[in-house]
Protein backbone atom coordinates (compact mmCIF):
# COMPACT_ATOMS: atom_id res chain seq x y z
CA UNK A 1 0.00 0.00 0.00
CA UNK A 2 1.38 3.43 -1.11
CA UNK A 3 1.52 5.68 1.68
CA UNK A 4 0.80 9.64 -0.16
CA UNK A 5 1.73 12.05 1.91
CA UNK A 6 -0.38 15.25 1.00
CA UNK A 7 1.11 18.68 2.25
CA UNK A 8 1.63 22.07 1.64
CA UNK A 9 0.79 25.51 3.70
CA UNK A 10 -2.50 27.02 5.17
CA UNK A 11 -4.97 28.92 2.57
CA UNK A 12 -2.95 26.49 -0.29
CA UNK A 13 -5.54 24.65 -1.63
CA UNK A 14 -4.03 21.17 0.10
CA UNK A 15 -8.33 20.64 1.53
CA UNK A 16 -9.46 20.89 -2.05
CA UNK A 17 -7.00 18.59 -3.36
CA UNK A 18 -7.49 16.02 -0.45
CA UNK A 19 -11.26 16.16 -1.00
CA UNK A 20 -10.29 15.68 -4.79
CA UNK A 21 -8.65 12.28 -3.53
CA UNK A 22 -11.28 11.14 -1.96
CA UNK A 23 -13.91 10.96 -4.24
CA UNK A 24 -14.37 9.07 -7.87
CA UNK A 25 -13.04 8.24 -10.08
CA UNK A 26 -9.86 8.24 -7.32
CA UNK A 27 -11.79 7.03 -3.99
CA UNK A 28 -9.16 7.28 -1.57
CA UNK A 29 -8.99 6.93 2.07
CA UNK A 30 -8.26 10.14 3.74
CA UNK A 31 -6.22 10.09 7.16
CA UNK A 32 -6.52 14.23 7.92
CA UNK A 33 -4.70 14.97 10.68
CA UNK A 34 -6.17 18.55 10.85
CA UNK A 35 -9.59 16.62 11.62
CA UNK A 36 -7.88 14.06 13.85
CA UNK A 37 -6.28 16.90 15.86
CA UNK A 38 -9.83 18.11 16.39
CA UNK A 39 -11.44 14.84 17.71
CA UNK A 40 -8.22 13.98 20.44
CA UNK A 41 -8.77 17.63 22.34
CA UNK A 42 -12.90 17.56 21.86
CA UNK A 43 -14.39 17.32 25.71
CA UNK A 44 -13.90 14.87 27.53
CA UNK A 45 -10.70 13.16 26.08
CA UNK A 46 -7.11 13.07 27.40
CA UNK A 47 -6.07 15.69 25.37
CA UNK A 48 -8.72 18.52 26.42
CA UNK A 49 -8.26 18.15 30.11
CA UNK A 50 -4.15 18.56 29.65
CA UNK A 51 -4.77 21.81 27.57
CA UNK A 52 -7.71 23.12 30.22
CA UNK A 53 -5.11 22.47 32.59
CA UNK A 54 -1.88 23.93 31.53
CA UNK A 55 -3.80 27.12 29.32
CA UNK A 56 -6.35 28.12 31.23
CA UNK A 57 -5.05 29.67 33.92
CA UNK A 58 -3.69 32.08 32.26
CA UNK A 59 -5.87 32.43 28.71
CA UNK A 60 -9.31 33.28 30.66
CA UNK A 61 -11.62 33.08 27.41
CA UNK A 62 -10.07 29.34 26.46
CA UNK A 63 -13.49 27.78 26.50
CA UNK A 64 -16.34 28.84 24.76
CA UNK A 65 -19.59 29.47 26.67
CA UNK A 66 -21.86 26.86 25.46
CA UNK A 67 -20.98 23.81 26.73
CA UNK A 68 -22.13 20.35 25.64
CA UNK A 69 -22.88 17.33 27.58
CA UNK A 70 -19.24 16.31 28.18
CA UNK A 71 -17.98 20.34 28.93
CA UNK A 72 -17.27 23.68 27.33
CA UNK A 73 -15.35 23.26 23.50
CA UNK A 74 -12.14 24.93 23.22
CA UNK A 75 -12.01 28.37 22.15
CA UNK A 76 -10.16 28.02 18.90
CA UNK A 77 -8.88 31.42 17.85
CA UNK A 78 -8.43 32.38 21.14
CA UNK A 79 -6.07 29.42 21.76
CA UNK A 80 -4.60 30.27 18.87
CA UNK A 81 -3.56 33.44 19.47
CA UNK A 82 -1.56 31.98 21.96
CA UNK A 83 0.55 29.73 20.36
CA UNK A 84 0.84 31.70 17.06
CA UNK A 85 3.06 34.14 16.19
CA UNK A 86 6.74 34.94 17.14
CA UNK A 87 8.35 35.33 20.94
CA UNK A 88 9.91 33.03 23.17
CA UNK A 89 6.58 32.42 24.99
CA UNK A 90 4.29 32.01 22.38
CA UNK A 91 7.17 29.34 21.28
CA UNK A 92 7.07 27.15 24.02
CA UNK A 93 3.22 27.76 24.65
CA UNK A 94 2.84 25.94 20.98
CA UNK A 95 5.63 23.73 22.03
CA UNK A 96 3.43 22.80 25.06
CA UNK A 97 0.14 22.25 22.84
CA UNK A 98 2.40 20.27 20.37
CA UNK A 99 3.51 17.75 22.89
CA UNK A 100 -0.24 17.42 23.69
CA UNK A 101 -1.44 17.06 20.89
CA UNK A 102 0.85 14.78 18.60
CA UNK A 103 1.65 11.93 20.37
CA UNK A 104 -2.39 11.11 20.42
CA UNK A 105 -2.71 12.33 16.33
CA UNK A 106 0.10 9.55 15.45
CA UNK A 107 -2.18 6.77 17.50
CA UNK A 108 -5.01 7.48 15.99
CA UNK A 109 -3.13 7.89 12.31
CA UNK A 110 -1.29 4.41 13.11
CA UNK A 111 -5.05 2.46 13.68
CA UNK A 112 -6.55 4.23 10.19
CA UNK A 113 -3.35 3.54 7.99
CA UNK A 114 -3.76 -0.68 9.33
CA UNK A 115 -7.39 -0.18 8.67
CA UNK A 116 -6.88 0.86 5.39
CA UNK A 117 -4.15 -1.92 4.45
CA UNK A 118 -6.56 -4.32 5.59
CA UNK A 119 -9.35 -2.85 3.32
CA UNK A 120 -6.96 -3.67 0.34
CA UNK A 121 -6.81 -0.35 -0.62
CA UNK A 122 -3.79 0.48 -2.84
CA UNK A 123 -2.87 3.63 -2.09
CA UNK A 124 -3.69 5.67 1.56
CA UNK A 125 -3.21 9.63 1.62
CA UNK A 126 -1.89 11.20 4.86
CA UNK A 127 -3.34 14.70 5.17
CA UNK A 128 -0.14 16.41 7.24
CA UNK A 129 -0.06 20.21 6.80
CA UNK A 130 3.26 20.08 8.90
CA UNK A 131 4.49 16.69 7.10
CA UNK A 132 8.04 17.53 6.79
CA UNK A 133 8.40 19.15 10.20
CA UNK A 134 6.75 16.41 12.33
CA UNK A 135 8.83 13.58 10.79
CA UNK A 136 6.28 12.06 8.46
CA UNK A 137 8.39 12.43 5.69
CA UNK A 138 10.45 9.26 5.64
CA UNK A 139 7.05 6.95 6.24
CA UNK A 140 5.67 8.16 2.84
CA UNK A 141 6.64 6.92 -0.32
CA UNK A 142 5.13 9.59 -2.52
CA UNK A 143 4.73 13.04 -1.07
CA UNK A 144 2.31 15.29 -3.06
CA UNK A 145 2.82 19.35 -2.28
CA UNK A 146 -0.01 22.13 -2.67
CA UNK A 147 1.64 25.64 -2.96
CA UNK A 148 1.58 28.99 -4.42
CA UNK A 149 3.81 31.41 -5.42
CA UNK A 150 2.74 33.95 -3.39
CA UNK A 151 2.33 34.55 0.26
CA UNK A 152 -0.11 36.95 -0.31
CA UNK A 153 -2.25 34.57 -1.76
CA UNK A 154 -2.55 32.51 1.05
CA UNK A 155 -3.23 35.62 3.10
CA UNK A 156 -6.25 36.64 0.94
CA UNK A 157 -7.48 32.87 1.05
CA UNK A 158 -7.17 32.42 4.62
CA UNK A 159 -8.83 36.21 5.74
CA UNK A 160 -11.63 35.16 3.19
CA UNK A 161 -12.25 31.72 5.09
CA UNK A 162 -11.99 32.86 8.55
CA UNK A 163 -13.51 36.34 8.63
CA UNK A 164 -12.69 36.47 12.38
CA UNK A 165 -8.58 36.75 11.53
CA UNK A 166 -7.09 40.02 11.44
CA UNK A 167 -3.99 40.46 8.90
CA UNK A 168 -1.49 39.97 11.13
CA UNK A 169 -3.74 36.85 12.68
CA UNK A 170 -3.14 35.38 8.91
CA UNK A 171 0.26 36.31 8.50
CA UNK A 172 1.43 34.85 11.90
CA UNK A 173 -0.61 31.17 11.06
CA UNK A 174 1.00 31.47 7.19
CA UNK A 175 4.84 32.34 8.85
CA UNK A 176 4.18 29.37 11.54
CA UNK A 177 3.99 26.52 8.78
CA UNK A 178 7.07 27.49 7.23
CA UNK A 179 7.77 28.66 3.59
CA UNK A 180 5.71 26.26 0.78
CA UNK A 181 8.48 26.80 -1.73
CA UNK A 182 11.39 24.90 0.69
CA UNK A 183 8.93 22.50 0.90
CA UNK A 184 7.90 21.83 -2.83
CA UNK A 185 11.81 22.00 -3.25
CA UNK A 186 12.16 19.33 -0.61
CA UNK A 187 9.49 17.07 -2.03
CA UNK A 188 11.67 17.01 -5.14
CA UNK A 189 14.67 16.04 -4.23
CA UNK A 190 13.19 12.87 -3.27
CA UNK A 191 13.03 11.94 -6.69
CA UNK A 192 10.72 11.66 -9.85
CA UNK A 193 7.59 10.00 -8.26
CA UNK A 194 8.53 10.39 -4.86
CA UNK A 195 8.16 13.93 -4.33
CA UNK A 196 5.66 15.86 -7.02
CA UNK A 197 4.58 19.61 -6.13
CA UNK A 198 1.24 21.06 -7.70
CA UNK A 199 1.12 25.07 -7.85
CA UNK A 200 -2.59 25.90 -7.25
CA UNK A 201 -2.11 30.05 -8.12
CA UNK A 202 -5.04 29.47 -10.59
CA UNK A 203 -8.81 28.06 -10.48
CA UNK A 204 -9.93 24.75 -9.31
CA UNK A 205 -10.04 23.35 -13.00
CA UNK A 206 -6.16 23.49 -13.47
CA UNK A 207 -5.58 22.37 -10.12
CA UNK A 208 -8.16 19.37 -11.43
CA UNK A 209 -6.06 19.07 -14.12
CA UNK A 210 -3.00 18.84 -12.74
CA UNK A 211 -4.36 16.38 -10.24
CA UNK A 212 -5.29 13.74 -12.93
CA UNK A 213 -2.04 14.26 -14.09
CA UNK A 214 0.09 13.58 -10.50
CA UNK A 215 -2.41 10.60 -10.31
CA UNK A 216 -2.22 8.85 -12.87
CA UNK A 217 1.68 8.96 -12.82
CA UNK A 218 1.70 7.24 -9.18
CA UNK A 219 -0.79 4.51 -10.53
CA UNK A 220 1.16 3.72 -13.42
CA UNK A 221 4.10 3.33 -10.84
CA UNK A 222 2.07 1.28 -8.55
CA UNK A 223 0.29 -1.15 -10.59
CA UNK A 224 -2.38 -3.32 -9.36
CA UNK A 225 -0.75 -6.31 -9.60
CA UNK A 226 1.91 -5.34 -7.16
CA UNK A 227 -0.45 -3.46 -4.59
CA UNK A 228 -2.38 -6.89 -5.16
CA UNK A 229 0.82 -8.91 -4.21
CA UNK A 230 1.60 -6.44 -1.17
CA UNK A 231 -1.99 -7.30 0.52
CA UNK A 232 -1.89 -11.18 -0.10
CA UNK A 233 1.32 -11.18 1.10
CA UNK A 234 1.85 -8.74 4.17
CA UNK A 235 5.86 -9.83 4.96
CA UNK A 236 6.91 -8.96 1.51
CA UNK A 237 4.94 -5.48 2.43
CA UNK A 238 6.59 -4.89 5.29
CA UNK A 239 9.96 -5.13 3.43
CA UNK A 240 8.84 -2.80 0.84
CA UNK A 241 7.86 -0.43 3.86
CA UNK A 242 10.96 -1.04 5.42
CA UNK A 243 13.10 -0.38 1.78
CA UNK A 244 11.38 2.60 1.25
CA UNK A 245 11.51 4.01 4.49
CA UNK A 246 15.29 3.50 4.39
CA UNK A 247 15.67 5.30 1.63
CA UNK A 248 13.59 8.30 2.15
CA UNK A 249 15.19 8.43 5.45
CA UNK A 250 18.70 8.87 4.03
CA UNK A 251 17.01 11.98 1.73
CA UNK A 252 15.71 12.90 4.73
CA UNK A 253 19.02 13.13 7.02
CA UNK A 254 20.88 14.62 3.63
CA UNK A 255 18.20 17.77 3.57
CA UNK A 256 18.82 18.24 7.44
CA UNK A 257 22.41 17.70 7.27
CA UNK A 258 23.00 20.52 4.14
CA UNK A 259 20.52 23.27 6.15
CA UNK A 260 23.10 23.01 9.17
CA UNK A 261 25.69 23.88 7.01
CA UNK A 262 23.91 26.76 5.23
CA UNK A 263 22.72 28.14 8.66
CA UNK A 264 26.94 27.19 10.35
CA UNK A 265 27.95 29.61 7.63
CA UNK A 266 25.61 32.51 8.36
Amino acid sequence: MLLLGLTGSIATGKSTVSTLLSRAPYSLPIIDADLIARQVVEPGTAGYTAIVQHFLPSTPDLLLPDATPRGRPLNRPALGRRVFGSGADKERDRKTLNGIVHPAVRKEMYRQMVWAYLRGNWAVVLDVPLLFESGWERYCGSILVVGVSDPGIQIQRLRARDAHLTEEDARNRVVSQGDVREKAERALRRGKGRGVVVWNDGGREELEGQIQGVMRDLRSGSPRWWSTLLWVCPPLGAVAGLWSWYRMRGVQLKWEEEKKREKSKL
